[in-house]
């Protein structure tokens, strides 16, 4: 479901690194921080790392900074140096992700605008080399799938234990969202948001069918914003 590509940018980051700070991007325009929701996880390839990001309607000049590498300040701007790897859609564009390749750790922040507002997000610690994204399928379990049509998903983490919020979507057979939601618990149930504290469904959405193929998306999220699990099943009602 996920599109597949890769990105390089052969320029040598030091050279133009001051010229293309963050810093630099914003001086002189209106800001609002911690306002663009994005994560970073790698691909089941673990030398290649996707920063998704959630271009809320009106987004416009999406942007990629990143840092030389992990050791720096990361609430300093003045660190991240823009970059412009393509950007490729996600769920039929209502989610977008870069496709990048580093060679070491480092931080990375993403921006866009919305109605003249340059929105930054918080700084994603990229692990790709120390914590790998574990890409597992069998840790997410469906409830009465047979029986109801807001089935009810639950999951265990893997490896690692630092995770904070999980995001869990549900799409149709042809990668068009329903449902995007954030909980800090274990379970989510269709479309039912009694432990839900983050939505970004757009609209009501429709109820499931039955005998219709549809997918779910896990990404169980760090306090620094990588992913440590991510996990997609596919499942039919009835």
């Amino acid at each position: 479901m996920l599109l597949m590509g890769c990105a390089t940018d052969d320029r040598n980051p030091i050279d133009n690194f001051q010229e293309n700070t963050l810093t630099a991007f914003i001086a002189g325009k209106e800001i609002s921080e911690s306002n663009v929701i994005a994560c970073a996880g790698s691909t089941s390839n673990e030398s290649q790392v996707r920063v998704y990001l959630y271009p809320r309607p009106g987004a416009t000049d999406i942007r990629y900074f990143e840092t030389l590498d992990a050791t720096v300040d990361p609430n300093n701007f003045e660190n991240y140096s823009e970059i412009r790897p393509p950007i490729q859609g996600l769920f039929n564009e209502f989610l977008q992700f870069f496709e990048v390749a580093p060679e070491n750790e480092k931080w990375v922040i993403i921006t866009f605008e919305e109605a003249g507002i340059v929105n930054i997000s918080n700084p994603i610690r990229l692990k790709h080399r120390s914590q790998p994204t574990e890409h597992l399928p069998e840790n997410v379990n469906i409830t009465n799938a047979e029986r109801v049509l807001n089935p009810q998903f639950t999951w265990i983490d893997g490896t690692f234990e630092d995770t904070v919020i999980y995001f869990q979507v549900v799409s149709t057979n042809q990668n068009d969202l329903l449902s995007g939601t954030y909980t800090l618990d274990r379970n989510f149930q269709y479309y039912i948001l009694d432990n839900v504290i983050l939505n970004i469904t757009e609209e009501e959405p429709p109820m499931l069918e039955l005998g219709v193929d549809y997918n779910f998306t896990l990404l169980s999220v760090t306090e620094d914003n990588w992913v440590n699990l991510f996990s997609e099943i596919s499942f039919r009602l009835g």
